[in-house]
């Protein structure tokens, strides 16, 4: 597939661009810049010192700074999640819950920017049972996480050295066409920011196409086997891509409920999977057609 070839380059040359130590060096000096600035800013803007009509896209409490920090966070986890499809469907439903679990700790800032400064109990207290729901589900998630990637176990849908680098060519197609989506996402979202002074649903929107992206590679799956782990294991990850998503939009409790339940969904296949033996039948057919693999001149 020679049309294949130019896509497969570019998403390579920017998913080594994206790790490497350089880049994560900026990341981090980007967040660390962006959280003492912000301050910084906020700030000038409490003591008038911002002209109209800039002052109205800045914040007037320093803890607001912390949510805006998370959210600039989460975007980098969020393309590290993209690139992630091309190496394995596994380690991206991994990167999906640890991204829901970011989202839960986000929260918990996002329910602390509603305080006033200096803080006192009295509006503290309204908002303590989502905080302290979004914390615990957050480090539940992030235990399962840790039971999860010790149960990972790579291994490719198909022994054909050919068939495998073209699914992985097509993954890779796919994380390209996402981190394009997201870019696009990103701009639009803030365009509306800057018009309506609101936030919007940006991952939430993302999340969406992640349950197509999901879908369209369990399809795609199918043309180089049709064993019926692989499909439970691909189809259940769609699954728990619409489970996150629910937790995205969720009110607490509901959003860290659901992202339990979702890491556990992930857990169980992931566990099953590995220790999986298909009948009798599957093994045989799967033999004949090794066989008839061998055969072909």
């Amino acid at each position: 597939m020679n049309i294949m070839k130019p896509v497969t380059r570019l998403t390579d040359s920017l998913e080594s661009s994206w790790e490497s130590v350089k880049a994560q060096a900026w990341i981090g000096s980007i967040l660390v810049g962006g959280f003492l600035l912000g301050i910084i800013v906020v700030d000038l803007n409490r003591r008038g010192m911002i002209p109209a009509p800039f002052n109205s896209y800045v914040p007037l409490k320093h803890l607001i700074v912390i949510e805006q920090i998370l959210t600039l966070l989460l975007f980098f986890e969020v393309i590290s999640l993209i690139f992630s499809f091309v190496h394995s469907v596994s380690i991206s439903m991994g990167k999906q819950i640890e991204v829901l679990s970011l989202v839960l700790l986000r929260d918990v800032f996002k329910e602390f920017s509603h305080f006033t400064e200096p803080l006192l109990w009295v509006q503290i207290k309204p908002f303590l049972i989502p905080m302290i729901s979004s914390a615990l589900g957050a480090l539940i998630i992030f235990v399962i996480l840790g039971f999860y990637y010790r149960v990972y176990h790579s291994q490719p849908i198909t022994k054909d050295d050919n068939d495998t680098q073209s699914f992985i060519d097509v993954k890779k197609a796919i994380a390209l066409f996402l981190l394009i989506s997201f870019v696009m996402i990103v701009l639009h979202d803030i365009w509306l920011y800057l018009q309506t002074r609101q936030p919007h649903q940006t991952f939430e929107t993302f999340f969406t196409i992640l349950i197509f992206s999901d879908i369209l590679i369990m399809l795609v799956s199918m043309r180089y086997g049709s064993s019926y782990r692989v499909a439970f294991r691909n189809s259940g990850f769609a699954v728990a891509t619409v489970l996150i998503r629910l937790a995205l939009i969720s009110p607490s409790p509901f959003n860290a409920l659901i992202g339990i339940g979702s890491a556990l969904f992930v857990l169980g296949i992931s566990f099953n999977y590995k220790y999986y033996k298909p009948s009798m039948y599957q093994e045989q057919k799967e033999d004949r057609k090794r066989h008839q693999e061998c055969d072909e001149p």
